[in-house]
């Protein structure tokens, strides 16, 4: 149930499914399992499966540029 709860109020408030997100928090508190699984089921922001790569790199090692200048 705490973990709901960190979860809702750190959740971007455009991207929570269902109901808002003030009214998440509220069902989670009032009835704590049902409330959390529904949260965990049907609120909870869909994640972005593709991650993009880097447009640089993340690691002076990882730049081809740097290393030819040592």
């Amino acid at each position: 149930m705490i973990y709901c709860v960190v979860e809702v109020a750190q959740s971007d408030p455009m991207r929570v499914r269902v109901m808002p997100r003030w009214l998440w928090a509220v069902l989670i508190i009032l009835v704590p399992g049902v409330g959390a699984v529904a949260w965990l089921v049907f609120g909870r922001p869909v994640r972005s499966r593709a991650r993009k790569p880097p447009t640089r790199p993340t690691a002076p090692d990882d730049d081809a540029d740097f290393l030819r200048g040592l």
